[in-house]
């Protein structure tokens, strides 16, 4: 394969490189490009320095490039043929990439190192960079959605901790309810945002897509969710608004308007900063209910991972660089630096990660993540999902009408990749 270093030449490959990398003082004989998005594009110079100590003649020249910018500069520096040697790359993006063929496999270069095993990985968030049976990405940092929620108004509602399966849950939104009285509700949840709904389709067993490309949103399982996500509008459990009819989400929070919010890590520091300080104590987080129990309460699996681009010429280096962002030593040091969490699940027993009570939820929940389907049109299907269901919420369509409908239209959507899939030769690329 056109580009791919082979188990036993890795090791080769980078020593030669290595050794051949030796420049005079001052004037590194080899350029590391390396694209990342963001903040963490800005923090993670501090640890590439540190590399770079470790590996004279090499630079790493780290292009922070924004998240809004990022996914378009990627497709046009894959068909101008100007990718850089490396990047971080969002875990839903992958498949496209992966489509596109711009990536280099990782499955020889990471059996070949030990540090890499598996099992310092969440299995989930690990399986988002697997497309087709190989595997194209190393997790950096991760997330997944929980519940944020307000346990002094839980308390007072009767629960001294979030119920696990759906049943309890519902009865304690219905006391939160009865608590707050007609103008507030017991959970928020956006009409313009997609992760509930596919939350609560996996959680059913749905599969969201069928493996031959089309929507298994008509399906009994996808539907079963459906119902309970809508029974919450219809039963004035959750207002029937989007996020941008809201001024501001966390005073409304810290009001009480609201008492439950599905939301990822990057809100741990916004609610820190964003709710008053006498009210920080009556917040919490807990890990999703499921239908039967804890163990059926899955959620998302996010994050970014780093990737190697296949038109590199510096892949053996790129690929130590990799290995050395995902020591457990270095995913602590970056989890201090952004408050991204750890991919690596040794670095979760840094003593300040350890010790802060709502990150646990997450660790819980980390463990129960799943992906969603790995394809390139995922993002337009997610568009799709929120506007059938704003149309079942707003009373336009019966929920049967809404999910036919959002069956046909991401039928449409796939139809030029079950075109594409039906005359490809087989597995091996």
């Amino acid at each position: 394969m056109a580009g791919l270093v082979n188990r036993a030449g890795a090791a080769a490959l980078l020593a030669a490189l290595l050794l051949g990398c030796g420049g005079e003082r001052g004037a590194p004989a080899t350029t590391l490009r390396f694209w990342a998005f963001g903040r963490e594009g800005e923090v993670v110079q501090a640890l590439v320095r540190d590399w770079e100590r470790g590996h004279p003649g090499v630079r790493v020249e780290v292009q922070q490039i924004p998240w809004s910018a990022a996914h378009e500069k990627l497709l046009t520096a894959h068909v101008g043929h100007a990718t850089p040697d490396l990047a971080q790359l969002g875990n839903t993006w992958v498949p496209e990439l992966v489509t596109l063929d711009a990536l280099l496999p990782l499955d020889s270069l990471q059996r070949a190192a030990a540090d890499m095993d598996t099992s310092g990985h969440f299995p989930g968030i690990w399986a988002t960079n697997v497309v087709d049976g190989r595997l194209w990405g190393i997790p950096w940092y991760v997330d997944t959605r929980v519940l944020f929620y307000r346990r002094d108004l839980l308390a007072r509602a009767g629960y001294a901790r979030m119920p696990e399966d759906w049943a309890g849950w519902l009865e304690a939104m219905r006391a939160l309810k009865r608590l707050g009285g007609e103008r507030r509700y017991a959970i928020f949840l956006p009409l313009n945002e997609w992760p509930p709904q596919a939350i609560l389709g996996l959680q059913q067993g749905s599969p969201l897509l069928t493996a031959d490309g089309r929507g298994a949103f008509g399906d009994s399982a996808f539907a079963r969710a459906f119902d309970f996500m809508l029974n919450l509008y219809r039963e004035g459990l959750a207002p029937p608004v989007s996020n941008t009819e809201i001024a501001n989400l966390y005073q409304e929070f810290a009001r009480g308007t609201f008492s439950m919010y599905i939301s990822g890590p990057w809100n741990l520091g916004e609610f820190r900063r964003r709710i008053p300080a006498d009210q920080q104590h009556a917040w919490a987080t807990a890990p999703l209910p499921g239908p039967t129990g804890a163990a059926s309460g899955v959620s998302l699996a996010g994050g970014a991972s780093l990737v190697i681009f296949r038109a590199s010429r510096q892949q053996a280096l790129a690929w130590d660089l990799v290995r050395y962002l995902s020591q457990p030593a270095q995913q602590a040091r970056f989890y201090h630096l952004t408050g991204d969490l750890p991919a690596r699940r040794e670095a979760w027993a840094d003593s300040a990660l350890a010790a802060d009570s709502a990150a646990a939820a997450f660790r819980v929940q980390l463990t129960r993540a799943v992906p969603t389907p790995m394809v390139p049109e995922w993002e337009q299907v997610t568009t799709k999902i929120m506007d059938q269901t704003e149309a079942a919420v707003r009373g336009g369509v019966t929920p049967a009408e809404a999910l036919a409908a959002l069956d046909r239209e991401v039928d449409r959507l796939l139809e030029r990749r079950r075109y594409l899939l039906a005359r490809r030769p087989g597995p091996e690329r």
